[in-house]
């Protein structure tokens, strides 16, 4: 499997704010999307599910670079560029298909906590192996 994943999507009406082009919440939406979906794909939910196990965020950070509007065929490029302790940071491309546009560029730190207490748990090598860090975007 790519350590790098690709989420595509299409903007609708719903997706676009009083400012004619894509709300903010939307991309954060893509973000969690591709995020799951990539975690889904590579094993990781099910291998976190067994250890009794789950990801939760503690922050979001996205840099806005250019509007997207409705009809717009977007992807979303996501990898993991660092595991630590109890946590792992993950990296967002997000790219207008059409003219291959950088339109924003985000990052989410996930912890990894117990499924019933909450409480952050040191990530073990079995959840590692099931998603490849990227060092530089391109580069496993």
């Amino acid at each position: 499997m790519n350590p790098i994943y690709k989420h595509d999507i299409t903007v609708t009406a719903d997706m676009v704010d009083g400012n004619g082009h894509v709300n903010n919440v939307a991309y954060v939406q893509w973000m969690q999307d591709a995020a799951v979906q990539h975690a889904q794909a590579s094993g990781c939910t099910q291998a976190a599910l067994c250890l009794g196990a789950t990801w939760v965020v503690r922050t979001h950070h996205v840099e806005y670079l250019r509007p997207a509007f409705a009809g717009d065929s977007i992807t979303v490029l996501t990898w993991v560029a660092n595991f630590r302790r109890v946590g792992s940071l993950r990296k967002y491309k997000i790219i207008r298909a059409g003219d291959k546009a950088v339109v924003a560029e985000a990052e989410t730190d996930w912890v990894f906590v117990d499924a019933k207490s909450g409480r952050p748990k040191k990530i073990p090598d079995e959840i590692k192996k099931t998603l490849p860090v990227v060092s530089k975007e391109g580069e496993p």
